[in-house]
């Protein structure tokens, strides 16, 4: 028998089950990463807790929430997030079960950290022209032993090397295969005697020769 004092007998009826089987929300125990010793960080983090922190300080202002809804990840969570990806190399789903986050958090965390590294390449990577090219001579042969060690304009080390990769879909999927039959990125990195990043190119496909990378390279210019 209906009820004489409800406007819709229906409406309550899908009221009352929508609050029966509603879900409440669970928002998981986050703690503070850098609440934990030198050696806790290295072995995830591959960084100090001085260098999570100074991290921390250079990309908070780009990539820190505005708000703290839905309990939004704190900075040193979004530093942390990232380079436990970049030290283990793994799968989004396997750092998302350490960090006990999800997938889609995860993907996020680490573009945008990545972009705010991205900003800071042109200072962090320079080519050291205010240093004489005697004095990065001296520190390679302290280093190696080579007396004359030069390349090109300067003495620098290049390494170019081949980052595998997996099967990139497309109609452009061929350019990826390297010589060795395998799916690559053609990386060209250059560094000083104090392994200072001087030049870095990731943007090449492993079919590219190596001298085309260095011909097209702002130091071969």
């Amino acid at each position: 028998m209906a009820c004489p004092f409800l406007e819709d007998v229906l409406d309550e009826e899908a009221l009352i089950l929508r609050r029966a089987f509603r879900h409440e929300r669970v928002f998981r125990d986050r703690s503070d990463p850098l609440a934990f010793g030198d050696d806790h960080l290295n072995e995830r983090y591959r960084f100090s807790g001085d260098g999570l922190r100074y991290l921390c300080r250079l990309l908070g202002p780009k990539i820190q929430h505005q708000t703290a809804r839905s309990h939004a990840l704190t900075v040193p969570q979004m530093v942390c997030v990232t380079l436990r990806w970049f030290a283990s190399g793994s799968f989004l789903y396997s750092v998302g079960d350490a960090e006990n986050l999800n997938k889609g958090t995860i993907c996020r965390t680490i573009r945008c950290v990545c972009l705010a590294l991205k900003s800071f390449s042109n200072i962090f990577i320079t080519f050291p022209g205010h240093r004489r090219p005697l004095n990065i001579k001296e520190e390679f042969y302290k280093f190696a032993g080579n007396p004359n060690f030069n390349l090109s304009l300067t003495s620098l080390v290049q390494w170019i090397a081949h980052k595998r990769i997996k099967r990139p879909s497309g109609e452009h999927e061929g350019d990826y295969v390297y010589r060795k039959s395998f799916h690559s990125i053609n990386v060209q990195m250059i560094c000083d005697a104090d392994c200072l990043v001087s030049n870095l190119e990731a943007k090449w496909p492993g079919s590219v020769h190596d001298p085309r990378v260095f011909r097209a390279s702002p130091i071969y210019e």
